[in-house]
């Protein structure tokens, strides 16, 4: 009988637990294509002698089954906005994973610069955790490194900011 009320106990539980979980999880709203309109990153590198670079940044991708998967990412503004070439993009994407109502984290990120007479930029790719506001479709990180280039204990590959807005994105439970 004891064996019996322990089975039911930790079923129990285990039904609970499940529930719980369940009610954790988020996914990014609705499938289909998606584009952002204009942003802004911010970016150092040792292709910048790591002074920050502000450039335009745009992204298309497709949401499939709550996770966006970015595979075109247009960087404007010329001068060192036009030397990089993106990591992972178009593929396998860079990819936006919500984690709560109110964030998540982009996989895959990075970008290289090999252009002669400037310092050679490796950067990534690595995960970044970034911030979504449902309200204002605004997607934002800050200060987030990348691997690559380090200098003493200072990495040189970092995204000071991102802001991107994408009117047709919703993070939902």
């Amino acid at each position: 009988m004891k064996s019996l009320k322990t089975l039911v106990s930790l079923s129990a539980l285990a039904v609970c637990m499940g529930a719980a979980s369940m009610a954790n999880a988020v996914s990014i709203s609705p499938d289909g294509a998606f584009s952002t309109s204009s942003g802004t990153i911010v970016v150092k590198s040792p292709s910048s002698f790591g002074a920050a670079v502000t450039c335009g940044i745009t992204f298309k991708g497709n949401v499939t089954s709550g996770v966006a998967t970015i595979n075109d990412a247009k960087l404007t503004g010329g001068g060192l906005c036009d030397l990089p070439v993106l990591k992972n993009i178009p593929t396998p994407g860079w990819v936006l994973t919500a984690t709560s109502l109110s964030g998540g984290t982009v996989t895959n990120v990075g970008y290289t610069i090999t252009k002669p007479l400037i310092p050679l930029t490796d950067c990534g790719p690595d995960t970044i955790n970034v911030t979504w506001n449902n309200s204002t479709h605004a997607l934002t990180a800050n200060n987030q490194t990348l691997t690559g280039h380090t200098s003493g204990t200072s990495p040189n590959c970092v995204v000071q900011s991102l802001t991107v807005t994408a009117p047709s994105l919703t993070i939902v439970p």
